[in-house]
């Protein structure tokens, strides 16, 4: 078991399946190239469970959407483990883009963004999981998930 994998076991986290799009066969969970690995964007669900759904800030509070965001941090790990196999190949968090399907008016997209930069830095450490992020209130989002994410990991070569 990977160094990653068994801090996640510490956490009482369980990957799910890797989130992936029946609808087109060239559209994969992650692909690495260059030393990076792009990560496919996911909502927060596990295998197509989703615990909230809504715009934030009238049907999702601030907290829920908090949770969903943590839950894209986890599905961005299960794309990672089924493309990279190795989770300990991940150097760094590199970058982090974070939408949320606000209510009209909603300004605090940054906080719903700390699920998942939270989860980053319970899982990698503060050093591994300091990154570049942007926090965007947008108008709807697909299945009225209330976040969607993107993120780009540093790794090494396989």
């Amino acid at each position: 078991m990977s160094a990653i994998e068994t801090r996640l076991k510490e956490l009482g986290i369980t990957l799910p399946d890797a989130p992936v799009i029946k609808a087109n066969p060239a559209l994969v969970p992650g692909v690495a190239a260059g030393g990076l690995f792009f990560c496919q964007g996911t909502l927060g669900h596990t295998n197509g469970d989703f615990p909230y759904l809504g715009k934030v800030g009238d049907k999702v509070t601030v907290e829920e959407a908090y949770q969903s965001a943590r839950l894209c941090a986890i599905n961005h790990l299960a794309q990672a483990k089924a493309v990279l196999k190795d989770l300990d190949r991940i150097v760094r968090v590199v970058q982090l883009v974070v939408y949320v399907n606000g209510a009209p008016g909603f300004e605090r997209a940054p906080y719903v963004s700390n699920g998942a930069s939270d989860l980053f830095v319970e899982v990698f450490g503060p050093e591994r999981a300091a990154m570049a992020r942007a926090s965007l209130s947008v108008p709807d989002l697909i299945y009225t998930a209330p976040v969607e994410t993107l993120c780009t990991f540093e790794i090494t070569p396989a």
